[in-house]
């Protein structure tokens, strides 16, 4: 398997001239396909897809619910229901050839358990305090047996025609002769008997809630706990010809310390609760949206005792279990009205999903014909054990991220059968009107849909056919990189170098108009700044760029001065998005950079694109600030110090004098504030009682760091 999609994955690649940044879609797990629309489709869980069974809608019963489905020796399919809040029960039977009548309305709010004795006689059962009544072919209704509980949620009959009943609040199971005697024939100690089956040796099996057992239960009323489920609720029960018992289970269990755990889930994802008060029942609420907490799981236990899971899913909540035919686990879920076949202990399909929300009851004829009733709303189908002629899925849209070009579409299949490709195109992200018609693939196999952002297949899956992989190579039109800002660094300052040592006196620098600028889509952010080292007479600049395509870039960086017209290159094929160099060999003036990229790392020369930015204006200052008029002038024990100092291109920064060379101290301008290029000084400094010669130096540095230094002596 892995092969042959490498194998297609090469072909993909194989067009002509394609840049060598041609991507590949793909799908082909069951993830990837759960993601489209799927019609007539089955899946399984190792992603391969198949016509499904024909699904046939044989009654829609006008209720909220139909919770039991069974059928008789001659093809008879009897299903029972209600809704929420009623007092009636509708019973429906469906005979052989599709003929579907109301056989009775029963009292109680609803049907949750039907059985078939070997005379073909109808059981169904009633809750909440309800009843089990016989119902005859005319639709005479008879109380069988009342076992004076809250609840009936079980039906079995053994092999000697004895009927088991399934109960709770008290958690019980009655035993029912063939007359309508019964008597309690096992208490679980739990709060509900939820699922009976009966096994080939005439032992029970019981699921309960709250506790989430498996029983086993022999004709003598001997108890033994199979298996502990981890889920709260053990929801249905089914037994293969091998042995093997199934059981389902969902909800969480409540922590040791809580409160007693609530009333089961019920078929169809009810919560049934308590009546009020009396025998009138209480109507459940309806269905708690999104499923039930924790999901449900499957376990399988061997004749041997031995147990394990073999199905979990996290949201859907399997309601019903039967066999199939083959000896396969078919399971009903909801609330995605999802149907799945249990192939291996790893592996499942889901056949079908039907519109509403809860399979309830699944029942399998010798055929392999499989009835199945639904909740929210009630209704009544059937499925296989045909299959349909052809099914389709409409894959989700892939969003290549910007304007592409469609290469070859190719399928991994196997099995009798074909399997037919379209797709279609468009610049919005839902397929709508104004997207691109279906569209066959050509004979070569490239999709024919125009270029565009975003895409969509269609694939038509026919005979036995199974599609297990659809794999797209495109490409993104090449679109040039965008230099999106240009930040020259304070003088003085290096960058690190593309290797080498880290620096000794790293400096970091906040520099924060790159980050504020807002970046255009898919470029990535260039808003962080490498460590900055102490470097006379050096500048360096950094730049914001990126490219649409998510190409490698080359950056040139080129200078001039102020009036003047050419373009001086100081380095190329940068790949860093930062740079520095030595500007003492350039005169003092103002300049511009051009910052120039290039995506031709990840094109052929013939489709590689640049694009350049010029930066602000910004100034090369490396000259010292001129000192003039220094004098020191004797006045009695002070000596009247003056002098001037200009700058030709930054604002002076500070100014210090130091007297026989002892400390440096600041001294202000006349005007105290030090904001202009030019000015003037005057400071004072003692003489001493006996004057001697003294040495006045003075020291004058500017925005730049650029320094001067003059004296004066006075005697």
């Amino acid at each position: 398997m892995k092969s042959l999609r490498a194998l297609a994955l090469l072909l993909c690649l194989l067009v002509p001239l394609i840049a060598v940044e041609t991507r590949v879609w793909e799908q082909s797990e069951q993830a990837d396909f759960e993601k489209g629309i799927l019609t007539k489709l089955s899946l399984s869980s190792d992603g391969r897809l198949s016509p499904a069974p024909v699904l046939r809608e044989i009654h829609d019963a006008g209720s909220t619910f139909l919770w039991a489905v069974a059928r008789d020796s001659k093809g008879n399919i009897y299903a029972g229901g209600g809704s929420v809040g009623g007092s009636k029960s509708k019973f429906i039977q469906v005979d052989p050839n599709g003929q579907v009548k109301a056989l009775a309305d029963l009292d109680g709010m609803a049907i949750q358990a039907i059985a078939i004795d070997r005379q073909d006689r109808v059981y169904a059962a009633t809750s909440p305090d309800g009843k089990v009544y016989r119902v005859d072919a005319t639709g005479t209704a008879q109380v069988f047996y009342d076992p004076k509980t809250k609840y009936i949620w079980s039906l079995v009959f053994s092999s000697n025609g004895d009927l088991f009943v399934g109960t709770g609040e008290e958690g019980e199971i009655h035993r029912v002769t063939a007359n309508g005697n019964g008597t309690v024939f096992y208490r679980t100690e739990e709060a509900h008997v939820r699922s009976l089956v009966m096994d080939s040796n005439r032992n029970l099996i019981a699921g309960t809630d709250p506790s989430g057992l498996i029983l086993r239960i022999s004709s003598a009323g001997q108890g033994f706990v199979l298996y502990e489920a981890p889920k709260r609720e053990v929801t249905a029960l089914a037994i293969a010809p091998d042995g093997n018992i199934y059981a389902s289970a969902a909800g969480n269990k409540a922590p040791a310390t809580a409160p007693a755990a609530p009333a089961p889930i019920g078929r169809g994802g009810i919560v049934v609760q308590a009546a009020v008060s009396g025998r009138g029942g209480a109507a459940p609420p309806a269905p708690p949206v999104g499923g039930v907490p924790g999901g449900s799981e499957i376990y399988r236990i061997q004749p041997d005792g031995y147990a394990r899971r073999v199905w979990n899913h996290a949201q859907d909540v399997v309601y019903s279990l039967a066999i199939d035919p083959n000896g396969k686990v078919i399971f009903g879920t909801g609330n995605r009205g999802n149907i799945y076949r249990l192939d291996d202990d790893q592996n499942s399909t889901r056949l079908l999903r039907v519109a509403p929300a809860q399979v309830t009851g699944l029942s399998v004829a010798p055929s392999g014909r499989v009835f199945a009733v639904t909740g929210n709303i009630g209704e009544i189908f059937s499925f296989g054990p045909e299959r349909e002629p052809f099914g389709f899925i409409e894959s989700d849209v892939l969003d290549a991220g910007a304007f592409t070009y469609w290469g070859r579409m190719t399928t991994l299949q196997k099995g009798q059968g074909a399997v037919t490709l379209e797709s279609r195109s468009g610049n919005t992200s839902r397929p709508q009107k104004d997207w691109s018609p279906w569209a066959k693939l050509d004979a070569s196999g490239r999709v024919t849909s125009p270029a565009a952002r975003f895409l969509q297949y269609r694939a038509t899956v026919t005979g036995t056919a199974e599609l297990f992989d659809v794999t797209t190579a495109y490409e993104m039109k090449n679109a040039a990189p965008v230099v999106e800002a240009i930040e020259v660094t304070p003088a003085n300052y290096r960058f690190p170098g593309p290797a080498g040592p880290p620096p000794t006196n790293p400096v970091t620098l906040s520099l924060p108009s790159l980050g504020s600028r807002p970046s255009g889509r898919g470029l990535p952010d260039s808003s962080s700044t490498p460590q900055l080292t102490w470097a006379k007479g050096v500048i360096g600049a950094r730049w914001a760029a990126g490219d649409e395509n998510g190409d490698a870039l080359l950056y040139k960086i080129e200078i001039r001065g102020e009036g003047e017209t050419a373009w001086k290159l100081l380095r190329e094929n940068i790949r860093e998005r930062y740079y520095s160099w030595d500007s003492t060999s350039f005169a003092d003036g103002k300049y511009y950079l051009r910052i120039t990229a290039s995506d031709a790392p990840s094109n052929p020369p013939d489709q590689a694109l640049t694009s350049a930015r010029e930066g602000d204006r910004f100034l090369i200052d490396n000259s010292a600030p001129e000192i003039t008029g220094l004098a020191g002038t004797p006045s009695g024990t002070k000596i009247d110090v003056r002098f001037h100092a200009k700058d030709a291109w930054t604002v002076l920064d500070k100014a210090e004098y130091s007297v026989n060379g002892g400390e440096w101290k600041v001294v202000e301008p006349t005007t105290r504030l030090t904001d202009s290029e030019e000015h003037d000084y005057h400071f004072q400094v003692d003489r001493g009682a006996q004057p001697t010669e003294t040495t006045i130096a003075v020291r004058v540095k500017d925005g730049n760091a650029n320094e001067a230094v003059a004296k004066v002596l006075v005697k």
